[in-house]
């Protein structure tokens, strides 16, 4: 059983590893391990002593001042009736970036509700008898999106309980409980670890570990499937050191395997970093063969299926409830969880998504018929995608309708103010609870306000400048000139709105 505080911790630990965070890094394209990026603004305005000027400050004046180039939309809203306080340009409709997680929460909550779980299963097409088994045996996944390693020796130990000592079938795995998608947004670079593949099972968030260390004149590198108790190492995805400085990785689907090159120039003398996996059906098989083996049972190179068919049921993992895993996703705004969430909800509602895109329009037309807003237009149900659009006034009916009903908010993590050198203000009185999102010249902030009085307010802020990151080359992704003080001037801002709503609408 999962309590709340246990799950959260061991989500902690999974998803604060750098590969899993949803928003752009801010890294060096270097082969390092970024630091783990949280929900917190990175960049304060308000100096406490600025507070009052900051809500004398006409909203007008605020976006002036602001110095961002693009467009910036923004609404607030009491929660009680809906009614409108303020805006600028609230029907204008912008990228979300990682706010989209908001909406696509409470489309999992609609569509599967708060106790769902996601199961992964080891079945048999054949019989046992005397610890032999006859058939096949198969990993089926079921889209859990939190699988990880150890999950997988807890199966393989199931599986011998169960009684099986040797199998002499094959070995097969099934993928199929949703689309495969090579990667969640094109536009990325290929070894961002944001923005893996996805398909009807995962594992480690579909990352694996990459690390070097200096060898003699050379590098020794290993490719595992690490997490804090166990380290096999995998065959399916293959590391190569070239002689060169740029670029700093390659990547190609050969032999069934995810193969990479990596630049001798950029290595220094050791380190690791997380690498998208692309063949999520292979790795977990490629990790269960070497569980299985740690328990005394082989089991023959993995081979993909289409279809399930008729088996018996010999070991299965559950997930935590979905509420849970919604407050992980939204609190480490992790992509992967998104996607994997929001095709399965497509697929409870009765519909078969070809993918992510036909995934997201199926949201867009719920959260039409839900909530009566025209203004969304999902790509994807992560906020990754740029394409991706929503008007803060369309956020904002949303926000309220969830808040009358108690399912979101709880689930959003809080937002801290901040002061003019980014230092969190401690007992500040105004309260957020809030989904951040960012992208490379995309800022998006939208969620709740408590202030002093007590008074409740729901805001959307969204800021873009489409033309800065069209003239992005897809390998400046990572660290796009001029991207990070740009997004730092919207978070800025996005302080500055709240500052002025919690002291204007605060009675």
């Amino acid at each position: 059983m999962f309590s709340r505080r246990s799950f959260l911790t061991a989500a902690a630990a999974a998803l604060a590893a750098p590969a899993a965070l949803a928003n752009a890094p801010q890294t060096s394209l270097r082969p390092q391990a970024r630091a783990a990026a949280g929900l917190s603004s990175g960049a304060g305005v308000t100096q406490a002593s600025t507070t009052q000027a900051s809500a004398a400050t006409s909203l007008e004046t605020l976006l002036a001042r602001s110095d961002l180039s693009g467009q910036v939309a923004c609404a607030v809203a009491e929660v009680t009736n809906g009614k409108e306080l303020e805006s600028h340009a609230g029907e204008e409709a912008l990228p979300p970036a990682s706010v989209a997680k908001a909406l696509t929460a409470l489309y999992a909550l609609d569509s599967l509700g708060a106790d769902y779980r996601f199961t992964t299963r080891i079945l048999t097409t054949g019989t046992l008898s005397g610890g032999v088994l006859t058939g096949d045996l198969i990993l089926a996944g079921g889209g859990d999106p939190m699988l990880n390693t150890d999950h997988l020796a807890q199966l393989a130990a199931a599986m011998k309980k169960a009684g099986v000592r040797e199998v002499r079938g094959g070995f097969k795995v099934w993928d199929g409980a949703l689309p495969r998608v090579s990667t969640i947004d094109a536009d990325q670079p290929d070894h961002v670890g944001y923005s893996p593949a996805v398909a009807g099972i995962a594992l480690n968030f579909n990352r694996v570990h990459f690390e070097w260390k200096r060898a003699g004149t050379g590098w020794s590198v290993t490719m595992d499937a690490r997490t804090t108790k166990y380290r096999p190492e995998v065959s399916m995805a293959r590391m190569k050191v070239a002689n060169r400085a740029l670029p700093v990785y390659t990547y190609a689907d050969r032999n069934g395997a995810d193969s990479w090159t990596v630049a001798s120039q950029a290595l220094g003398k050791g380190g690791s970093r997380w690498l998208p996996v692309r063949r999520p059906a292979e790795y977990a098989a490629d990790v269960f063969r070497t569980m299985a083996r740690a328990h005394g049972v082989t089991l023959k190179a993995a081979k993909p299926i289409s279809s399930l068919p008729t088996a018996t049921l010999l070991a299965q993992h559950h997930s935590p409830p979905l509420d849970l895993m919604l407050k992980a996703m939204l609190k480490y705004s992790n992509n992967l969880m998104a996607e994997m969430i929001g095709m399965t909800a497509t697929g409870k509602r009765g519909k078969s998504p070809k993918g992510l895109k036909d995934s997201a329009a199926e949201m867009s037309r719920w959260a039409r018929a839900k909530y009566g807003v025209s203004a969304i237009r999902m790509v994807d149900h992560s906020g990754l995608g740029e394409a991706s659009r929503v008007a803060p006034h369309a956020l904002l009916k949303v926000l309220v309708a969830a808040y009358k009903t108690g399912s979101l908010k709880p689930l959003l993590k809080s937002f801290p103010m901040r002061d003019g050198n980014g230092r969190i203000i401690k007992n500040h009185p105004i309260e957020v609870a809030a989904k951040t999102g960012t992208l490379n010249f995309v800022s998006g902030l939208g969620g709740f306000l408590t202030t002093s009085s007590g008074t409740v307010l729901a805001f959307a802020i969204f800021a873009a400048d489409s033309k800065a990151r069209a003239r992005i080359s897809r390998t400046e992704r990572e660290r796009p000139a001029g991207a990070r003080s740009w997004n730092k001037r919207a978070k800025r801002l996005q302080q500055q709105l709240i500052e002025r709503w919690g002291q204007s609408f605060g009675t």
